[in-house]
């Protein structure tokens, strides 16, 4: 067996349709499409949801919640684990900000529990999850709120 001789399995590979090569072909004139119409033309495309003009499903039915974004307070989530590997015991969001741990000053932070701590760390943060407090205070350490 040669290279030239290698040919892809019997009916893997599919023959090309030509369309609109005469009515003899069997798909001439209106090659395939119907006739007339939105659909029958070149470049058309429905867009999602479309419906034909109709009112679209998505916009009939009726909106249900309540969405309370913009007074809601985004916090900065910071876990436990990452506090670990630090060597300062003074926590604050500055130093998170200036290891990398956190993006901006301008948010609050929030501390979490993953993860576990051995040192009494003081951890000065705007808030902090039930569990992450009894973790810190557990590991003899203090968990400070900033701000009101």
């Amino acid at each position: 067996m040669r290279l030239h001789q290698i040919k892809p399995k019997r009916k893997s590979v599919k023959e090309r349709k030509r369309v609109g090569r005469g009515p003899g072909s069997g798909l001439g004139k209106t090659a395939g499409r119907g006739h007339k119409g939105q659909k029958s033309r070149s470049g058309y495309s429905r867009k999602w949801g479309f419906e034909g003009g109709q009112m679209p499903l998505y916009r009939r039915l009726p909106k249900r919640g309540f969405n309370n974004a913009i007074f809601a307070v985004k916090y900065q989530i910071v876990n436990l684990e990452r506090i670990e590997g630090l060597e300062e015991t003074e926590i604050t969001p500055e130093l998170l900000k200036e290891r990398g741990i956190i993006k901006k000053l301008s948010l609050p932070v929030k501390i979490l529990s993953k993860g576990e701590i051995s040192k009494p760390y003081t951890i000065h943060a705007h808030k902090f999850s039930e569990k992450a407090r009894e973790k810190i205070e557990a590991a003899g350490g203090k968990a400070v709120v900033i701000g009101g």
